[in-house]
């Protein structure tokens, strides 16, 4: 799966089957993704980007491809998930092959609606899937663990690791995710090769209700909003209802009925945009007659590294990158111009891609 891949997870019964619905839909293609025995649907959406729209028009692209954002609908996770209840284990592998975690919460009261927990609580509902998490990851850190103490015993050294360990398991002992945990660049080490559920971001999304809108807000959004403020995460207000409508419509219908419910622009866009965000990532561009594509990177990538993502003997034969802004190219109209105006600089391997750089690169 090439870009940003986001889990969607949810209990039952909290708008989670409807949001992506709404996303497979929209998103250009549905597709059954093999991560494990059980394959997950993925629903894939463009970041739309209308930087693209622009350059394409003058650079007269066939085609113009944006970013791919997956999102991956992880069914099933339920009280004892950790514990394999439901179809558990399968589905927490599913989770680990993302980038990210999306919590759909239900932020609504409807009484054809049935909560599994009997009431909408949605600080109890994030608190069953987080515990079901941080089970998931005591489990796997107690058997890194116990396999460490027996190598040491056979080694007769202690493993430098041992120490990253027993921080983690006490962390996740009194009920805490991994990423409100501090760690050492040393001690993050440890995490490179290996994939836990409870260090990876969380994006909540608040399900809310039709009448909530235009301001999406209401007493269970603030009190989710309170609580992902605690942990460092963020909350996407969406009624996944209307997001499920929306996605039936034409691009010129969808803007029309947006602007009816007074909102600017689709929840699955602020979605997208959000899960970017919470990830540290950015897009170049490149541009000409064959297509306009926005190849997403982290932020902090240098050339030679972004070069890697078109083709990996782009990277290997890296000469020179040649960089003009967007806005310059907006400016100019064409690479030629912009170049005769002094706009394009030779960059070597070493510089750090920004958002949004229009770049040509010469390799061997």
């Amino acid at each position: 799966m090439s870009g940003l891949a986001c889990a969607i997870v949810g209990l039952p019964n909290v708008g989670k089957s409807t949001l992506f619905n709404a996303l497979t839909k929209k998103g250009v293609q549905s597709e059954n993704y093999p991560f494990c025995t059980i394959d997950p649907n993925i629903g894939v959406v463009p970041l739309e980007d209308k930087r693209l729209d622009n350059l394409a028009k003058f650079t007269k692209s066939k085609q113009i491809i944006y970013a791919p954002v997956s999102f991956v609908d992880v069914a099933g996770l339920v009280k004892g998930a950790s514990k394999g209840e439901g179809l558990g284990n399968q589905f927490l592998a599913n989770i680990r092959e993302t980038d990210a975690i999306i919590q759909v919460v239900r932020c609504f009261e409807d009484d054809d609606v049935i909560h599994v927990s009997g009431k909408v609580d949605p600080l109890e509902d994030v608190e069953v899937i987080n515990l079901e998490l941080i089970l998931a990851d005591l489990q796997t850190m107690e058997k890194i663990h116990d396999k460490k103490v027996r190598e040491m015993k056979s080694k007769k050294a202690e493993d430098p690791e041992l120490q990253v360990i027993k921080k983690c398991i006490k962390h996740l002992n009194e009920n805490m995710p991994l990423r409100t945990l501090e760690f050492t660049e040393e001690e993050e080490e440890f995490f490179k090769t290996r994939q836990f559920l409870t260090k990876k971001k969380v994006l909540y999304v608040a399900n809310v209700s039709e009448s909530d809108l235009p301001s999406m807000d209401n007493e269970y959004v603030r009190r989710l909003q309170e609580y992902a403020k605690q942990e460092n995460s963020s909350v996407v207000t969406i009624c996944a209802k209307i997001e499920e409508e929306i996605a039936q419509l034409s691009p010129e219908e969808s803007q029309e009925f947006l602007q009816e419910v007074g909102l600017s622009e689709s929840g699955l866009q602020r979605l997208t945009k959000a899960a970017f965000q919470l990830l540290g990532l950015a897009t170049f561009i490149t541009t000409g007659e064959i297509e306009t594509r926005a190849w997403t990177i982290k932020k902090g990538t240098n050339a030679a590294e972004a070069a890697g993502k078109i083709h990996s003997d782009i990277e290997k034969g890296f000469i020179r990158a040649e960089v003009i802004t967007y806005q310059d190219m907006l400016t100019y109209q064409s690479r030629a111009k912009a170049k005769e105006a002094g706009k394009a600089r030779s960059e070597g391997r070493d510089y750090i891609v920004k958002d949004g750089d229009v770049i040509l690169f010469y390799h061997n």
